[in-house]
C-alpha cells in the first residue's frame, strides 16, 4: 500500500488514471499533459475519474468546474484539485 500522504496532487491523480486504465486493460504510461481521451479513457471513465478524485482528495468539485477542459489531462486535474484544496470551507 502506498503512503499517499507524501504524494503530491499530480502523483495521486496519475495513480487514479492508471487504475482506471488498468480496468480497461490499457497498460501504458500517461504523461501529465497528455489528453486523457486520446489515452483511452471514455466519457464514462472521465465521470468515474471525477468521482474518484472527489473521494481521493475528500473534496466536492463544484458543477461549474466539471468541464472537459478541467479533466483533459492529469496536469489540469491536479491544478483544479490544488485550487479547490486551498479554498476555505463555505459556512452558512
Amino acid at each position: 500500500m502506498l503512503d499517499r500522504t507524501t504524494m503530491d496532487a499530480t502523483e495521486r491523480v496519475t495513480l487514479l488514471v492508471r487504475q482506471i486504465l488498468a480496468k480497461r486493460a490499457i497498460e501504458r504510461p500517461v504523461g501529465a499533459d497528455e489528453d486523457l481521451a486520446a489515452s483511452g479513457l471514455s466519457s464514462l471513465d472521465i465521470v468515474n475519474l471525477m468521482l474518484a478524485v472527489e473521494a481521493e482528495f475528500d473534496i466536492k468539485i463544484p458543477d461549474r468546474e466539471m468541464t472537459p477542459a478541467n479533466f483533459r489531462s492529469i496536469a489540469q486535474i491536479a491544478k483544479l484539485v490544488r485550487g479547490l484544496c486551498k479554498q476555505p470551507a463555505v459556512t452558512g
